[in-house]
């Protein structure tokens, strides 16, 4: 392909700097890709695989704090914040506790459930390219209670759902059943939304990989940025611990690093790490389930994918570390059979997997141009929406360096929304 658009420094090799880089490169655009961490340690290989319109309500929202002080207490809960004396984290507390609010919603609801429609959408013109099979199915997801409580704020979500244009059906405890006639469920009742989807992220994320490097972009990891050099209001190159790197622009999408990157350009972006643990597991004989499903008091994620099982949960935020909290791990694990009791499933000791979700404090993304350098577009802090707005980020990204218009509204993500 002739690149005769510039030239593109992509920092982030996350579903949302692979997704920049390809569509730059169809584009036409002389792309590199540069990561902190090698390709398998990136947060967007194990996760829920999830592609959730459903999603449109932002993290910090009404009820969410009385909830989260609640979950505190118990050390098996599926949120937690690891006490610090960080004032990152006070900051970004006191921003969260801002937002949380029903004016916030109401102000975003419609803009984030486009975005995330717009992003499912590419999923679906992606899958059918050439070189791309990585299992992806629109078939829905079915949000699963067990008590009155969430019963009555899922019917109260299905009905803002509608409002926004989403397919959404409340089952009752029999229709739950009937979808899932090879695996005995107990619970109320769900909300299934039908325009929701999940996919496979391993293949997912190496097929992008392959597609770029056909394409000749080229991609360096274990790459560490040290500076920026910034001149009349544009990076001129990235300093990094393997050279400096040049471009016409830069798109910065290093995922749970992002705070530290956007301070050395002297721009404020407010992000924690929220911590998640994801584990695979095999049933005996064929994968019994049909739907991916959110079990909604415990907060745990069911992805049936690659022929097995994929458990994913918790939100741990506070500063990133190597450990694994076994007790998080152990709460996903006795949650399951409360759902699905016969799936008797054991610690899984040597196959947990954690990774970084980008959380915000207004729980929106960070997209679009910078203000401050005209050179520099921002596609990050996806939060537990991360996979899902892959293709969006990316198609947004090249959008705006190619100078079209966006097809959604994203004035509401900028990225130095925070700057003053």
């Amino acid at each position: 392909m002739e690149n005769n658009k510039g030239t593109a420094v992509v920092i982030g090799a996350g579903i949302a700097g692979l997704s920049s880089a390809f569509y730059l490169m169809k584009d036409g655009w002389d792309v590199t890709i540069i990561d902190k961490k090698s390709e398998i340690e990136n947060c967007s290989y194990g996760n829920a695989g999830m592609l959730v319109p459903s999603h449109f309500t932002p993290m910090a929202a009404p009820g969410i704090v009385a909830q989260g002080i609640k979950w505190m207490f118990d050390s098996k809960s599926p949120f937690y914040v690891r006490p610090s004396l960080s004032w990152k984290l006070m900051d970004w507390g006191l921003k969260f506790l801002k937002h949380a609010n029903r004016q916030h919603v109401d102000n975003n609801s419609k803009d984030l459930g486009a975005l995330n429609l717009y992003s499912s959408r590419l999923y679906d013109e992606l899958s059918s390219m050439e070189g791309f099979d990585f299992e992806l199915q629109q078939n829905g997801i079915i949000m699963m209670y067990k008590t009155k409580e969430v019963q009555h704020e899922e019917q109260e979500m299905a009905f803002r759902a509608r409002d926004l244009g989403l397919e959404v059906e409340l089952l009752d405890a029999g229709q739950l059943q009937a979808l899932e006639p090879n695996m005995k469920v107990e619970a109320l009742g769900a909300a299934y939304y039908k325009c929701d989807g999940k996919l496979y992220p391993q293949k997912l994320m190496r097929q992008l990989i392959d597609s770029l490097k056909r394409g000749g972009v080229r991609l360096f990891d274990d790459v560490e940025v040290l500076d920026f050099k910034v001149s009349a209001g544009n990076v001129q190159e990235v300093v990094t611990s393997k050279g400096n790197f040049k471009a016409d622009q830069f798109v910065l999408a290093p995922g749970a690093f992002l705070p530290n990157l956007s301070a050395k350009l002297g721009i404020k972006m407010p992000l924690m790490p929220g911590k998640g643990y994801s584990f695979m597991y095999t049933p005996e004989g064929q994968v019994g389930l049909n739907h991916a499903a959110l079990l909604l008091e415990a907060r745990v994620a069911v992805t049936p994918m690659n022929e097995k099982i994929r458990f994913s949960g918790t939100m741990e935020l506070g500063t990133a570390n190597d450990k694994i909290n076994v007790n998080r791990v152990k709460g996903i694990v006795e949650s399951i059979p409360d759902y699905y009791p016969e799936l008797k499933i054991d610690y899984p000791q040597d196959k947990v997997w954690y990774g970084y979700r980008p959380c915000t404090p207004d729980g929106l993304p960070y997209l679009g141009r910078c203000r401050k350098i005209s050179n520099l577009t921002v596609a990050a802090g996806g939060g537990m929406m991360g996979l899902s707005l892959g293709p969006a980020f990316g198609k947004t990204v090249a959008d705006i360096l190619s100078e079209r218009s966006v097809p959604v509204e994203i004035m509401n993500f900028r990225p130095d929304r925070f700057d003053r």
